[in-house]
């Protein structure tokens, strides 16, 4: 079962992806989702790892909070990732860096099937590059405490079958926002981590034929 879907995974992130309509679905209002001229001399460039895994009929993606300490997006829920840092190798290698760091994700547990759609965080001036990875187990996870308040393992398959977005308002650095949110466990998912979600979740559709 697993083996058709990783195999089909790959294929599509060959070829067309959905992001731009994907996360134009969780766009909070007033943002832009392309970088424009004045703003490519300070564009950071980051990256951040989608892990899926199979425990039991469901499958998994790994989120985490990020505490109210932290300088760029306190509180919020994100996927392990970071800024490029100039002894990385690769996107790719940030990715998996992070995610050993943040996550105590082991990177030689884990396949790299391919990258989603790229997406500028205008707020931050951040360049996302989202990598798909495969653990054929739920990993061993451990949180570094100073960069993750929670690890939040979400059930994919639950919102394949019935994606559930909820609207709301929040106080924002630019003011307060109605914005598009997944709703999970208390946990308000909104913004960049909903917008790559989102593409995610319309791929997995695809391929199991609930379009």
């Amino acid at each position: 079962m697993y083996d058709t879907l990783k195999y089909h995974l790959k294929t599509s992130l060959l070829g067309e992806l959905p992001g731009t309509a994907a996360h134009f679905k969780m766009l909070p209002p007033g943002r832009r989702l392309k970088l424009i001229d004045p703003e490519i001399s300070t564009v950071k460039m980051s990256s951040v790892l989608l892990l899926l895994y199979p425990e039991g009929d469901q499958l998994f993606t790994c989120l985490m909070k990020r505490p109210s300490t932290m300088k760029h997006h306190p509180g919020q829920i994100s996927f392990p990732g970071g800024k490029v840092e100039k002894e990385d190798v690769s996107a790719e290698m940030t990715a998996l860096r992070e995610a050993q760091e943040e996550v105590g994700l082991d990177p030689s547990s884990v396949e790299i099937l391919g990258k989603l759609s790229d997406l500028y965080v205008e707020v931050s001036q951040f360049s996302i590059q989202p990598f798909l990875a495969w653990a054929d187990k739920k990993p061993e996870f451990s949180e570094d405490s100073d960069e993750v308040e929670a690890i939040i393992l979400f059930p994919l398959s639950d919102f394949v079958r019935d994606e559930i977005i909820f609207e709301t308002e929040l106080e924002t650095i630019t003011g307060k926002l109605r914005i598009n949110y997944y709703p999970f466990n208390g946990e308000i998912i909104w913004g960049a981590t909903a917008m790559i979600l989102s593409e995610l979740i319309e791929i997995l559709k695809k391929q199991s034929g609930t379009r």
